[in-house]
């Protein structure tokens, strides 16, 4: 606690996003469990299309980190035409992102959802299941684009240390998200009850409102967002800038999109012992996920202070700065941790389902929280790594390791041992912890630590 400094400005950038964040994870929480209360295939099917849809906003956030390592120390450096030109740059990959998912989804979407559809249950109906996800995942798709544009524009603005105004459309479309899903879902007040599609109905609608918040207020003050002005008036960016962005981007986005997939992967192991294990899965990641953007967030403003000072070639600050937030995050999980076990009794019993999907959720609630505080330092370490522009390392780190060790160790014993549910799991969130001990070597090496910006020092410095 000696260095309250730090602490103070990584709680200043990330308690917006915590409260952006976990507003969203709220609504997402409250649509799972509106969902939830018209039956286990409505659930189910909800759950698996949100887990797909996972996986792309998993790789949209893969595509903007590139740039948004140089963005944050070409902030940290006062470089304003360097900054304009990583906010070129997302545009340009995030629109080819776009693109692939949208077709993923419109060709693949249906033997997509069905690889979760195998394992067998007494209480959940896989032909009802699949009709409601394949509904849900027909609406959702068109909020796909707004909420790749909000993107852009909010990690730019977090990038120079603005996280209060995508704090702020956030909470917005919360609130219409909130509201119209309990009109449409049920059919409140004239509204048609049109069940999960109403759900998403109200999703779509919270993205437009989103993008057009951040997108209008950001345009309307650029005097204050400097990097705004003249943006649009050419789409070109330097070679050789976008060559060193692609170069260390292309492994932070192949990780973020392996590691949502290798998410994915797992539910689907786990989805062989039975459909019931599937929505149990789905109440714990409903309340988890709503804690979590606690160290999510910390992980974050690490990612920029380290980086901003890193840009401005203060190595011993930086190094100094990065192990206090990483043991700051991980006792603030501990806290976490206690909160999500005292919720693991009561919070599965507002769904609407049998008895053993209650219990399901209560145990997988369990063992998440007990592996918080892991999971909290892990990702410190991982946006410490990744601020020094060390990708290729956070690729191996992360993705690489979940698809060799983590699949590889739920497939086996999924497929091929007797052991119950929760003791796989537990063995499967226990792997990490190899990979918390391989970082922290990393960082006490100091390998992560880099100017990736000195160079780009000149005419366009202001």
């Amino acid at each position: 606690m000696r260095n309250r400094q730090i602490y103070k400005q990584a709680l200043k950038l990330a308690v917006p996003m915590m409260i952006q964040n976990g507003i969203t994870n709220m609504v997402s929480l409250i649509d799972n469990v509106m969902v939830g209360s018209l039956g286990t295939e409505e659930m189910t099917g909800v759950s698996i299309v949100g887990q797909l849809i996972f996986v792309f906003n998993l790789a949209i956030f893969g595509a903007l980190s590139g740039p948004g390592i140089y963005g944050a120390q070409f902030y940290g450096q006062n470089n304003i035409e360097g900054f304009r030109n990583t906010f070129r740059m997302k545009q340009f990959i995030c629109a080819l992102c776009l693109m692939g998912g949208l077709a993923a989804f419109i060709f693949f979407g249906e033997p997509l959802i069905g690889l979760y559809l195998r394992g067998e249950s007494e209480t959940v109906n896989p032909v009802l299941t699949m009709n409601f996800a394949r509904q849900y995942l027909s609406i959702m798709i068109l909020g796909l684009p707004p909420f790749v544009i909000t993107q852009i524009y909010a990690s730019s603005l977090r990038e120079t240390g603005d996280s209060i105004k995508p704090m702020t459309a956030g909470v917005a479309s919360v609130m219409i998200d909130i509201v119209f899903n309990y009109l449409l879902i049920y059919g409140k007040f004239g509204f048609p009850a049109l069940g999960v599609k109403g759900a998403a109905i109200a999703t779509v609608m919270a993205r437009f409102a989103e993008m057009l918040i951040v997108v209008v207020w950001a345009q309307l003050r650029k005097n204050e967002h400097i990097f705004l002005q003249g943006i649009y008036r050419t789409f070109r960016v330097p070679r050789e800038l976008a060559e060193k962005i692609i170069k260390k981007g292309l492994p932070i986005f192949f990780n973020e999109f392996l590691w949502a997939g290798a998410i994915a992967a797992l539910t689907q192991c786990y989805s062989t012992r039975g459909l019931d294990i599937v929505a149990g899965i789905n109440i714990s990641n409903a309340i988890c996920n709503l804690l979590n953007v606690v160290f999510v967030a910390l992980g974050n403003a690490v990612g920029i202070l380290i980086g901003q000072t890193l840009g401005a070639s203060q190595y011993d600050l930086a190094k100094k700065n990065a192990f206090s937030l990483m043991w700051f995050t991980g006792a603030v999980c501990i806290l976490l941790s206690t909160a999500l076990i005292s919720l693991s009794g009561t919070f599965p019993e507002f769904y609407d389902t049998s008895e053993q999907v209650r219990l399901y959720g209560q145990r997988f609630i369990i063992i998440t929280a007990l592996f918080f505080p892991v999971q909290g330092f892990l990702n410190a370490l991982y946006f410490t790594l990744r601020s020094g522009g060390k990708t290729f390392i956070t690729f191996l780190f992360d993705s690489v390791y979940s698809w060799t060790v983590t699949i590889t160790t739920a497939f086996l014993l999924c497929r091929f041992t007797s052991l119950s549910i929760f003791t796989i799991y537990a063995i499967v969130q226990s792997a990490d912890i190899i990979k918390v001990v391989v970082g922290y070597i990393m960082i006490k090496k100091g390998i992560w630590i880099s100017n990736l910006v000195d160079c780009e020092k000149g005419e366009n410095a202001v």
